[in-house]
């Protein structure tokens, strides 16, 4: 099913709405605005390491708070209420360990950094989620607040406002979206304060039906010539509402239909939503699976030149509480059960997706320049325990942002290092502290635009693009 984050604000004409739908079967097509004119982004800091080295950033978004202590930064020494039941495993990377649970990912650790000294102090998903995506803290911290349009933009969002993409119709598309946190769409996934215009492209399980956008491929009995006749046709109707409307346009529309007409028009454009296209080789090495599957949606759209991708892995922050049985449903938010829903839900498919897409990456050539981040709001607390206020009968660990676990691969990063540490017990920093505005600086960077550059909205108004800095010593010296 296609899931798109709809307009909230914009008024217009219904016939309009419905003629858009009859365009060769495209439904759910979102067009950025014309409105305000980009900036430039020219490169600004080409002595930074790591600088313009991606064309792309796939940012694995772990909805929930993913534990470090059951999965990058394993503390075999420590005392049993703060281990856990895994066992940490020996990788690639002499010294370096992580979870039984990681196995396939374990023989990857040469492929990837793993950052385990990420720290910051908001403690509710809603918030984390917001400062994990747009590297800004929420006004409301550590709360679960509604997106309103005055949220700083996601980075999709905002690298459409500095440099758009002129290779593909979308600059961002979200993969198994939006990210639930735990039962509402969270802020921080939109076109925010720039406007709905630039939100990006939502996908939602890209595994119930073969091809991500349904509807988009052009039907046999349309040929060139019938879709440009609709295209005029469209714009005599266009001309008509106007006259309706006194002479008032309501011309946003017109993006929408561009685009639409571009996506029907390029074989490119609408391969790149097209599953069946895979061999099921491909498609079961990635997990036939919500997320498995959109993390194979997410290399194509790498090979598309999609510069920014965001997979959401999951969708939900706990859907476990909504139905245990379905482990689509899972989240990392494990307050409870944490030790089974981690071994038999997220973990299995977590390990088979994530590495995947990276020896998918690699050896299609796309990883040295595509930034790889797998991320979360947050960690788990290093004390287990049982929480009585949410559903479950075994111990589990409370969220925990003092200290956490991320990964990065490609585009430069020197692989198979440990950036930072934690300390004994997993809960604090103990080295090479860092946090969410140092890792949108990082991909920003990453992608050749300066984060110390500046925007501006739709009035005009002035905004930082990050208050982080790159994270210089990820990078080969």
């Amino acid at each position: 099913m296609l899931r798109l984050i709809t307009e909230n604000h914009r008024k217009t004409r219904s016939m309009n709405r419905r003629e858009l739908l009859r365009l060769g079967g495209v439904g759910g097509l979102l067009m950025p605005f014309a409105g305000a004119k980009p900036v430039s982004a020219e490169p600004q800091q080409s002595g930074v390491p790591g600088f313009g080295r991606a064309k792309s950033v796939i940012l694995v978004y772990a909805n929930g708070g993913q534990s470090q202590l059951e999965t990058w930064d394993p503390k075999p020494d420590a005392p049993d209420t703060v281990r856990g039941e895994f066992a940490a495993i020996p990788t690639a990377v002499p010294g370096t360990f992580v979870s039984e649970h990681f196995p396939k990912l374990a023989r990857l650790a040469d492929r990837y950094a793993i950052i385990r000294s990420m720290s910051h102090d908001d403690l509710d998903h809603g918030s984390a989620t917001y400062l994990a995506l747009t590297g800004r803290f929420h006004t409301r911290k550590s709360s679960n607040p509604l997106p309103t349009p005055d949220d700083f933009p996601t980075p999709g969002a905002v690298l459409k406002r500095v440099r758009p993409t002129s290779r593909f119709p979308y600059t961002a598309v979200h993969v198994n979206g939006p990210a639930f946190v735990p039962l509402i769409a969270g802020p921080g996934q939109s076109g925010g304060l720039l406007g709905s215009d630039f939100d990006p492209l939502v996908l939602g399980d890209v595994d119930e039906k073969a091809v991500g956008l349904p509807g988009l491929s052009r039907q046999q009995e349309l040929p060139t010539v019938r879709l440009d006749a609709r295209r005029s046709l469209l714009e005599s109707i266009d001309a008509f509402t106007r006259q309706l409307d006194r002479g008032q346009p309501v011309g946003e529309l017109e993006g929408l239909y561009d685009q639409a007409y571009r996506m029907l028009a390029s074989p490119r454009c609408r391969d790149a939503f097209d599953l069946t296209q895979e061999d099921d080789a491909t498609r079961n090495r990635y997990g036939r699976n919500r997320a498995g599957q959109a993390c194979l949606l997410a290399r194509r759209l790498v090979e598309a030149e999609v510069p920014w991708v965001t997979v959401f892995f999951n969708h939900n922050a706990r859907g476990q509480d909504v139905d245990p049985k379905k482990t689509d449903f899972y989240g990392w938010d494990t307050h409870n059960d944490i030790f089974t829903a981690m071994k038999n839900h997220l973990m299995p498919r977590f390990d088979l997706g994530f590495s995947a897409l990276l020896e998918d990456l690699e050896q299609r050539g796309l990883l040295e320049s595509t930034l790889v981040v797998c991320m979360g709001e947050f960690g788990r607390a290093p004390k287990i325990a049982i929480e009585k206020s949410f559903v479950g009968e075994s111990p589990g660990r409370k969220h925990w942002a003092s200290v956490y676990s991320i990964v990065m691969a490609g585009a430069g990063i020197r692989r198979g290092q440990v950036y930072g540490a934690s300390d004994r017990l997993a809960a604090f920093p103990h080295t090479k502290k860092t946090g969410p505005w140092d890792v949108t600086a990082t991909m920003f960077s990453a992608l050749g635009v300066d984060p110390k550059q500046h925007f501006n909205d739709g009035l005009g108004r002035p905004f930082e693009i990050s208050t982080g800095r790159p994270i210089a010593g990820l990078y080969a010296t």
